[in-house]
């Protein structure tokens, strides 16, 4: 087996800047890097990553443990948090807890087994996995959810503030009889965005009606089931304010199913940009999150927990913007 001393031998420097080439390290030589990586090419060298870890105590691994691998509001999230680990030396691995808090658990278990260096997590409603890496100390960033209890850095939006604009905007419309499909009660981002709808109610004057409100599971079928409920009141709201993509999602294909159309029939907001938004015929209007800079910014966070384990824990609050389009027309 090829070993680093003789990718040293082949490149004519020593061991040490060798692994510092293969590290990421940026105080190297750009001239001896090249002779490294060409003699690591040359060679077939894959560094011992068993026995590096073994010497570090941790490797050079960042886990990303996100909700729902189908919601296209983490891939930019996650793109944003590779770009700062690829930049920073590590590498990331993406796991899926499908909104199960036995799964949250099992990766919690997994990143400890295997030495990761830190993790980028958006929580299940009971957060287990969480409390696991509390715990252990792990390095951790929060993303998208708070957890009570759990002292940790965290990256947010200011998820009532977008959902007060996005229901302030049907009101400034003409709308008056405004349904929520929020999310479930023990996510807080579910009860920040309900918050969110009941103060642009006030706000406008509007007096709140449990009876337009519907919690589900942040899943298309869940926006779907919700929709349908609202549409068998004996007074179907003129305006829905959705409190994620999926569910948006899933009360347009109701809609559409019954024959409706937004905003003809029933105006609609949705909390999430989705890519296609625009696209679509009519067009739909959402508040926006930057996604983006929610991953970078968590990556950040979370190279400098590993840096300074010590340090207070500090929170990130991004703000969302509401894109205007078609489906929130003011009312005729």
């Amino acid at each position: 087996m090829t070993t680093i001393y003789d990718v040293a031998r082949r490149s004519g420097v020593s061991p040490a800047t060798v692994s510092r080439v293969l590290s990421g390290r940026r105080n190297v030589d750009p001239e001896l890097s090249e002779k490294v990586r060409a003699a690591v090419a040359e060679l077939r060298y894959r560094p011992n990553g068993v026995a590096r870890n073994l010497r570090k105590a941790s490797t050079n691994l960042w886990a990303v443990v996100i909700s729902d691998i189908e919601n296209p509001f983490f891939t930019s999230l996650v793109r944003g948090l590779e770009d700062v680990a690829q930049t920073e030396g590590y590498h990331v691995v993406l796991c899926n807890s499908d909104e199960d808090p036995a799964k949250e658990a099992a990766y919690a278990s997994a990143v400890l087994t295997e030495q990761m260096a830190g993790v980028v997590i958006s929580p299940t409603s009971t957060a287990d996995g969480v409390q696991v890496l509390a715990e252990a100390k792990t390095p951790m960033v929060l993303i998208d959810r708070r957890v009570e209890g759990v002292e940790a850095d965290s990256v947010l939006v200011d998820n009532e503030h977008g959902a007060t604009e996005g229901v302030r905007h049907l009101i400034e419309g003409g709308y008056r009889r405004i349904a929520c499909i929020t999310g479930p009660r023990r996510v807080s981002t579910a009860m920040d965005r309900l918050a969110g709808y009941r103060a642009a109610l006030r706000g406008g004057g509007i007096r709140y009606d449990k009876d337009l409100v519907r919690h589900a599971d942040f899943r298309e079928a869940g926006g779907f089931a919700a929709m349908e409920s609202l549409l068998e009141l004996g007074e179907p709201p003129e305006a829905l304010f959705a409190a994620n993509n999926l569910m948006t999602v899933g009360a347009l294909e109701c809609l559409a199913k019954r024959g409706l159309r937004a905003p003809d029939d029933i105006a609609v907001v949705g909390f999430d940009d989705i890519p296609w938004a625009d696209l679509v015929v009519p067009s739909l209007t959402t508040v926006a999150q930057p996604t983006y800079e929610l991953g970078r910014t968590a990556g950040l966070l979370l190279k400098d927990r590993i840096a300074s384990p010590g340090r207070p824990p500090s929170t990130v609050t991004l703000r969302t913007e509401l894109h205007i389009r078609s489906t929130s027309a003011p009312k005729p």
